[in-house]
């Protein structure tokens, strides 16, 4: 008998570098010219709509960015933005991968993410090739830490909270995740993550 039925990966922070956080817009905006106070102001509320899949990244980047003329145009913006996922140093897609040519487990992802960038990230990282489903905010018009998510993915998965892991680096994705019945790893590193799979009879 397998611990868990399920195990769900967040992506940015555990496997990939995070697509659009405060340090990847500042280098995107940095190399583009722009104000970053003036584009933060103005980020907030469409980020959340657009993370939901209540916009896309055409009306995004036309409310943050291109609400006047600019040298540069939506593609090559959106292109920096998708350039600024990578690899996360010591971050967890090789347990990932390990965990998917087992095939003891329903892999997939739990995230935050728009579904332009989500698309990309799942597709050049070859995401789709280990998750089996994709429970990312986009599609589900819900985001984390909200309850709401956690309880949507239960609905989903159709398998009790307590058969179900999930990893995420951020404490109160972690926290809701419990609050919901899942067990819950919070990601420090993939030494330390292979680590408490080991000690949890994962791997």
């Amino acid at each position: 008998m397998f611990p868990f039925d399920v195990i769900l990966f967040d992506v940015g922070g555990v496997l990939l570098t995070n697509g659009w956080d405060t340090r990847e817009r500042g280098e995107v905006l940095e190399r583009f010219h722009l104000d970053c106070a003036a584009f933060e102001s103005r980020h907030r509320e469409p980020y959340r709509a657009w993370e939901r899949g209540a916009m896309t990244a055409t009306s995004y980047l036309d409310a943050t960015v291109f609400y006047e003329p600019r040298s540069f145009s939506r593609e090559e913006f959106f292109a920096a933005i998708c350039g600024q996922s990578k690899l996360l140093p010591q971050g967890a897609l090789g347990t990932l991968r390990e965990l998917a040519a087992s095939n003891q487990y329903l892999l997939g992802a739990l995230n935050n993410e728009a579904r332009e960038t989500n698309e990309y990230r799942f597709t050049t990282f070859g995401l789709r090739n280990c998750f089996r489903v994709a429970l990312t905010s986009c599609y589900l018009g819900l985001r984390k830490p909200d309850a709401a998510i956690y309880a949507r993915a239960l609905e989903i998965l159709g398998r009790p909270a307590e058969r179900i892991l999930f990893i995420d680096d951020r404490e109160e994705n972690t926290t809701a995740a419990r609050q919901a019945g899942m067990r819950a790893i919070q990601f420090r590193g993939d030494d330390a993550l292979r680590y408490e799979l080991k000690g949890l009879g994962v791997l």
